[in-house]
């Protein structure tokens, strides 16, 4: 349903800080709903593909690089307006000019390692969840 889901994806910076608890919290008490979650890891051609509208981008290898280096935890969220709700929950992509208590001004390192992804439309809300999950997997 376009408008009430978002995707996202805990990076493997707050999977290897040991955050995925403290983040799901952060979630689940803004009101969304998890109706999938997975733990798992992008293998090189996952990630080329995902994140295949930065191909040209100067920081593609890097961000590459960054996310196939460990696991991640990738979740379909359900929520009247999920997509500017959780892009207001997560805060500015640079931690540094996020608002206090988001998710990337409390578990966020910098520009790069920026702790979570989330959707920054309904349309790739909806690519992005259909890319990691199956429709058996939405609950």
């Amino acid at each position: 349903m376009t408008g009430r889901r978002t995707f996202t994806m805990i990076k493997p910076d707050a999977v290897e800080n040991g955050h995925i608890g403290a983040i799901l919290e952060k979630i689940s008490s803004a009101g969304f709903k998890i109706i999938a979650m997975k733990y798992t890891q992008l293998s090189r051609r996952d990630a080329q593909e995902f994140y295949a509208i930065h191909r040209d981008r100067p920081f593609f290898g890097e961000l590459i690089q960054f996310m196939t280096r460990g696991p991640i935890v990738s979740a379909i969220l359900e929520k009247d307006n999920a997509v500017d709700d959780f892009r207001a929950l997560i805060g500015a992509t640079n931690p540094a000019e996020a608002a206090e208590g988001t998710i990337r001004k409390l578990f966020a390192k910098d520009i790069g390692e920026n702790a979570v992804h989330g959707s920054d439309s309904d349309e790739n809300a909806l690519i992005e969840g259909s890319f990691h999950f199956s429709g058996r997997e939405i609950y």
